[in-house]
């Protein structure tokens, strides 16, 4: 297992930390959909976030532009929408034809009001501006899978029926040709509106799939597997079935989770994406032992979407939970530690990690916060800005020898499990190849130490000007605001080397690096 790679024994403290680069030893093809993003009807993320008609910051169609421009710093691929727990009683009627016909509802998954000023139309036109891919997720709660089939012929059907129709009526003459659907959204939560059992969203996933690929059979489509890891849950087993009983019919299973720092545990905390890892390897097993069973002609095997994933533990109380400012973490330090190591882990897991998405874009757990007259970027924006930007091609599978620490038992977050880590690496790697570049992301966890760091080729020389980026700050409780940028990117000198096997880097404390060169063979 890769993880098994990466854990290794405590050192002496006089001895360097290495990392071995192999370019043989690939892991797997990085997708670029593990940078995607997530906007749903919550809070302040759509309403306020994305879209302020009254803001003189938006333009004629109500978009804010200063969001806009922060979101694609992100180089975002793919982006999720409308929900999240929102869409397990969203109607998409509700949000197309004129506004002024669009009936406001109740929206009882984080009680607001919905206007259903923005709905389809809207976020696409959204998309585009932006250049990522939608991403929809249908209403398999409250909704039918008639009404799933619907929305397909309206986005993806040319001309001819009665949906494809509609949308033209609308003002769009074009399909809007969404490839990925979702079918449903954390189907095994209490909490769900329509939550089912696993065998009972099993046969209304299968039949919604059913009407959706004869609608459009080149759609991809995503199913909900385990949200739920309460103490006293059984989430394998949910994912064991829904693998089970559609494995012949899905593309990707969606995996979930939410981290927090609760007992201000800082090591504790910044171990928590190893925990990623393991369900990620967990599932993997599970996935291939349904494909020695599948019959999927030529289709790719199933893959894992890590659809929602982000911090999120202080506006979990009531008061915070819900209304028109709901779920406004503001993020530091240690936070962008911890996405880092999230990051990580999706290209330690490039073979069967092909899409994430952080939950959300904007306002809401979010990497851009925005008010009427302004934004700025939180601290999580960075790390993920590199990765995007930088993190293609081959994943490698790379050889760390550091020192390591324990953890205590903690509980990952509300609504989570609680886990103990032994023989965490201070040092957390990942590692991309293309095209003869290196590109190779290091977390320094050590809160007070600097690493140094033998960074060693197994194959090839390392040759010319590495670029180095670093995303630190004075501490690891700095935030940022509007009025500060504590955390970000920094730009450090270039490390130059001259056809050699391995040279020498200190890691500073509680820093993510990003170094960037040739390896020549």
């Amino acid at each position: 297992m890769i993880i098994a790679t990466l854990l290794s024994g405590k050192l002496s403290a006089q001895k360097n930390a290495r990392i071995k680069i192999d370019i043989d030893r690939q892991i797997g093809t990085i997708n670029e959909n593990i940078y995607g993003n997530f906007v749903e009807h919550l809070g302040r993320c759509v309403y306020g976030g994305i879209y302020d008609p009254d803001s003189p910051l938006s333009d004629e169609s109500g978009i804010r532009t200063d969001v806009l421009e922060a979101a694609k710093g992100l180089n975002i691929p793919l982006t999720r929408y409308p929900g999240g727990n929102f869409v397990s009683n969203y109607h998409w009627k509700d949000g197309v034809g004129p506004k002024e016909e669009r009936p406001p509802r109740m929206e009882l998954a984080w009680e607001r009001l919905e206007t259903n000023e923005f709905g389809t139309n809207e976020f696409i036109d959204f998309a585009k501006k932006l250049g990522t891919e939608p991403y929809f997720a249908v209403n398999l709660g409250t909704g039918t899978i008639k009404e799933a089939q619907e929305w397909v012929e309206y986005c993806n059907v040319k001309e001819g029926p009665y949906y494809a129709e509609l949308r033209k009526k609308h003002g769009y003459p074009e399909p809007h040709n969404i490839k990925y659907w979702s079918l449903g959204n954390e189907m095994d939560g209490f909490w769900q509106m329509g939550h089912l059992n696993a065998e009972d969203y099993s046969k209304k996933a299968r039949e919604a799939a059913k009407l959706m690929k004869l609608t459009d059979p080149g759609i991809e489509l995503i199913v909900a597997g385990a949200s739920n890891f309460r103490p006293g849950s059984d989430p394998h087993e949910w994912n064991a079935t829904v693998l089970a009983e559609l494995r012949d019919v899905i593309d990707y299973i969606a995996l979930h989770m939410y981290v927090g720092n609760h007992q201000d545990n800082y090591y504790n905390f910044v171990s928590s994406p190893l925990v990623l890892e393991e369900r990620t390897q967990v599932v993997k097993g599970m996935i291939q032992r349904e494909m020695e069973k599948a019959d999927r002609g030529d289709r790719d095997p199933i893959y894992i979407a890590w659809d929602e994933y982000n911090i999120w533990y202080r506006w979990r109380q009531d008061e915070t939970m819900s209304g028109e400012r709901a779920l406004e973490e503001r993020y530091n330090l240690e936070d962008a530690l911890v996405i880092a190591g999230f990051l990580n882990a999706f290209i330690r897991n490039a073979d069967i990690v092909k899409m994430a998405n952080m939950a959300q874009l904007v306002n809401v757990i979010a990497p851009i916060f925005a008010e009427k007259d302004g934004m700025f970027k939180q601290t999580i924006y960075y790390p993920l800005q590199l990765f995007a930007n930088n993190m293609f091609g081959t994943a490698l599978d790379v050889y760390v020898d550091c020192e390591t620490y324990d953890t205590d038992e903690f509980f990952l977050g509300l609504a989570e499990q609680s886990t103990q880590q032994s023989n965490v690496p201070y040092l957390d790697v990942s590692a991309a190849y293309q095209d003869g570049e290196v590109v190779i992301g290091v977390i320094n966890r050590h809160l007070d130490k600097t690493i140094s760091t033998d960074i060693i080729s197994q194959e090839g020389m390392f040759d010319g000007e590495f670029e180095v980026y670093e995303v630190n700050g004075p501490d690891i409780k700095a935030e940022n605001d509007f009025d500060k940028t504590n955390v970000k990117t920094e730009k450090k000198d270039t490390v130059k080397l001259k056809r050699q096997q391995q040279f020498t880097y200190n890691f500073p404390p509680h820093s993510f690096t990003l170094l960037k060169g040739k390896i020549e063979k």
